[in-house]
């Protein structure tokens, strides 16, 4: 990860500042590509996926640089479970054998994923506390798990995936405000707003086609 940050150095030259801390040119190109990326999920369109996978391999480089190692090595999972959900959404079949699409999950399906979450989150949280210098290893592990979750269920079409968003977004506010990454808590908030569009959109999707 040294070398990467090296080779990308030229990248994290600061473009501006907002409120007291510099915005660098990679954090902007990261930030274009994540709004089109939840654009592109909001309608269904498999568009997305590409467009997750280049935004998360920036985003990685640029939580590295601030120590935050569960979103920079979330971001590298992101890459692939983003390859498998452009997959998912190409080809994919539901339970049922036909072609995937937006549905609810069972209550057993909620029951697990919730579960899961819950577990890991101190597991990851020791684990970075123990492994790496990170200073907010618990407040790190949090979002990094629930968008484990939140990832999985996006890429089999489950709506439960935007109230899983809506939550890790919320959170990340706060966690990136301390880092001082301003211009990605004006992306979070962005995606905080878009959580809440893509919820009922999926919503009415799903009724349009019930």
């Amino acid at each position: 990860m040294d070398a990467l940050l090296q080779a990308a150095a030229p990248l994290f030259a600061a473009a501006f500042s907002l409120w007291g801390s510099p915005v660098t040119w990679l954090e902007i190109v990261a930030f274009v590509l994540g709004v089109a990326m939840v654009l592109f999920n909001l309608r269904v369109n498999p568009l997305g996926w590409p467009m997750a996978i280049a935004s998360s391999l920036l985003y990685a480089l640029l939580f590295a640089n601030s120590r935050l190692y569960g979103e920079a090595s979330l971001q590298i999972f992101f890459v692939v479970v983003a390859l498998w959900g452009w997959w998912q959404w190409l080809a994919g079949a539901g339970h049922d054998g036909t072609a995937l699409r937006v549905g609810w999950m069972t209550r057993h399906q909620r029951v697990v994923a919730a579960a899961s979450t819950v577990a890991a989150w101190p597991l990851l949280g020791l684990m970075l506390a123990r492994t790496t210098d990170s200073d907010v290893p618990f407040l790190d592990a949090l979002p990094t798990v629930a968008s484990v979750t939140g990832q999985i269920l996006l890429g089999r079409k489950y709506i439960e995936n935007w109230a899983v968003w809506l939550g890790v977004n919320a959170f990340s506010l706060v966690l990136f405000g301390i880092k001082g990454l301003w211009l990605t808590v004006l992306l979070y908030a962005v995606f905080l707003v878009l959580s809440w569009v893509g919820w009922r959109a999926w919503r009415q999707i799903e009724r349009n086609h019930g």
